[in-house]
């Protein structure tokens, strides 16, 4: 199991970037990772080169997870294992103080499955 959380920072970022030809990294540094689609699209009212998807932030006590695909399709990720669903705080933010490789197949498949509903609406 991992607590520290600068090892939650790397896998999670390592969950992120298994995605790497469909996302395009905007940010991958000490601060944090951002992660978005590489098909120029509409967000709201603005133009953006790719929709936003993910982002990892460690901080000192926990990393964080904000992950836009459950804000923006909310039905679709009902079924969240509880314990993943235990460290949502808000709309889309994970706060991850300790994950093992239950947490972390729950992750992925999470993001797997934002992967595949942006890519149904061509948004990545």
């Amino acid at each position: 199991m991992l607590t520290n959380p600068i090892e939650i920072d790397l896998a999670l970022r390592t969950l992120i970037k298994a995605h790497e030809d469909k996302l395009q990294l905007r940010k991958d540094d000490s601060a944090g990772l951002e992660a978005a689609g590489t098909i120029p699209t509409m967000q709201g009212k603005q133009k953006v080169d790719g929709h936003y998807f993910a982002s990892v932030i460690p901080k000192p006590k926990d990393c964080r997870l904000y992950f836009f695909p459950i804000y923006t399709d909310v039905a679709a990720f009902t079924d969240l294992d509880p314990a993943l669903k235990k460290c949502l705080k808000g709309k889309s933010c994970f706060h991850i103080k300790k994950m093992d490789a239950s947490l972390e197949a729950s992750i992925s498949d999470m993001i797997d499955k934002g992967i595949a509903i942006y890519q149904e609406k061509g948004i990545i």
